[in-house]
Parts: C-alpha cells; structure tokens; sequence
C-alpha cells in the first residue's frame, strides 16, 4: 500500500538521529558484511547529497554520547520517513542502537519582519528617507528582496556544508513570573530582535536553523548550528545567554557535537 503524500503547508520536515555501534555484534560480522553496510549508505547519501531537500548528512559525534549522526530534510513526512529506514536497513541487524532522535518542522518565526517594519526602519532609521520618495522606494525594494531571501531559506533552507554541526533542543519558560507566554506580542517581539541582533555577530563563523517541534517532540525548538571551528559554536551560546530571552527565559537540552563525516571516512573514523 501506497503511503500517502502529507506535506506541510510551508516549509519541510527535519530529522536528527543519534546511534551507537555495537562493537561487540559489529566484531562478529562477516568478512564483506561492513565494507557492503557502507556501500549502502554511501549510495543513499551521493542520492541525496544536494543542498536542497530531500537531504541525508551523515556525522560522527563527538564526546560519547553517540557514534553516529544523521540529519535529514524532506518535504514530506512519509519521505523523511522512508529515509529513516533507508538509513536503519543500510546497517547489519543489531549493529545499531538508537540514542537520541529528534522530529521538528521548519517555520517562519512568529516576530518575522513585516514590510510594514521595514518601512518604518527605512524612515527612521540611520538614512530617515520619507515615503513617496524614489530613495525610499528603492531602499524598501532592497530591503524587501532581502527578506523575502529570508524567508524563503527559513522554510527550504539550503546550509552550508561545514565541519561542525551542534544540535539541542530549546523550549521557554513558564515558570511563575518568567512565563513567555505571558508577555504581550510587542514585548516578545522586542526581546527577539535583540537576540537576533547577537546571532548576527558570528555571520561567517556561524550557520544556524532553527526549526519548530511543538507538538512534535520533547522541547519547543530545535536549534542546529553548522560552523568551521568549536570555538565559534561555544562563543555564540555563550553570548546569547547574555539576552534576556535566554538569561531570563530559556531552557536547553543536552548538546551533540559531530564531525560532518562522509560514509567512506565515517567508516575510517570509527574504525568500522
């Protein structure tokens, strides 16, 4: 029987998987049987290796709390699904041991800029142009441009292929009087904006998606940072919690470190 097709209204479907190996199951294996196992996912992952959805990123994590990573995008739920078992079925039975998974959607934040915001930053802002002037029609066109790029890669986001992926979960409180829940719009607004002010620092050093999981799992978010080096990673969390919307507001899960890793050098990492 055909799955049916469940696609989102905007945006796609993200997947974060976390296994251990079974030395002790992988030892007994046949000769062949784990040089066959990473053909397998090699293949999947050279099928599904473009910066677009549908996509699978293999990792090795760092730290012990797992030996292998993956993280897919698609479009669709059934195909990010099929995925999942594209990728269990690519190993020999047992060998594997999940750890850690994690389902979330990608989505427009909720504070987005409004074109709205955009005018007023463009009239009173740095360059204060007035409306009905070709300066500010230009001006509002680019910035306009800018946020529709936004967007766009917020919902079908295409990141950058770099050493270092760290992924958590991120949920906001509701504790007496520091509940989220309870500030108006304008307010939340706000605080949002300045700790988007602060991601903006580490442009370059710093690829980040958040994605949505309400509903969908443990924590509220799931955040995925991409990065060249560690220390970019442990410098943005740590300056973020300097804003209120994490000092005050924020709770996180446990944090996965992982070497972006093809099969063929996943398998000489761990020695498989």
């Amino acid at each position: 029987m055909a799955l049916p097709s469940i696609k989102l209204s905007q945006g796609i479907h993200v997947l974060h998987l976390f296994f251990q190996v079974d030395r002790a199951r992988w030892a007994a294996l046949l000769p062949g049987v784990s040089t066959a196992a990473r053909d397998r996912l090699d293949a999947l992952a050279k099928k599904h290796s473009g910066p677009a959805a549908p996509r699978l990123c293999s990792y090795a994590n760092v730290g012990g709390k797992a030996d292998i990573a993956f993280m897919i995008y698609a479009p669709e739920l059934q195909q990010l699904s099929a995925l999942q078992r594209d990728v269990e079925l690519a190993f020999p039975v047992g060998a594997l041991r999940l750890v850690y998974s994690y389902l979330s959607v990608t989505e427009l934040p909720e504070y987005v800029t409004t074109d709205d915001d955009l005018k007023r930053m463009i009239q009173h802002g740095e360059r204060k142009l007035q409306p009905g002037t070709p300066e500010f029609d230009a001006a509002f066109a680019q910035a306009k441009t800018r946020n529709d790029e936004y967007k766009h890669y917020r919902l079908n986001p295409e990141l950058e292929d770099w050493e270092i992926m760290c992924f958590y979960g991120m949920s906001k409180k509701r504790d007496l009087t520091d509940n989220w829940y309870m500030l108006d719009f304008d307010a939340r607004k706000k605080l949002m904006a300045s700790h988007a002010k602060t991601g903006r620092k580490f442009a370059g050093r710093i690829s980040q998606l958040i994605t949505g999981s309400t509903g969908l799992d443990e924590y509220e978010w799931g955040v995925t940072l991409i990065a060249h080096q560690l220390d970019a990673v442990k410098e943005i969390i740590y300056e973020m919690r300097f804003d209120e919307v994490s000092a005050r507001y924020g709770e996180f899960g446990p944090f996965y470190i992982n070497l972006r890793l093809q099969p063929v050098d996943l398998w000489e990492h761990l020695r498989l």
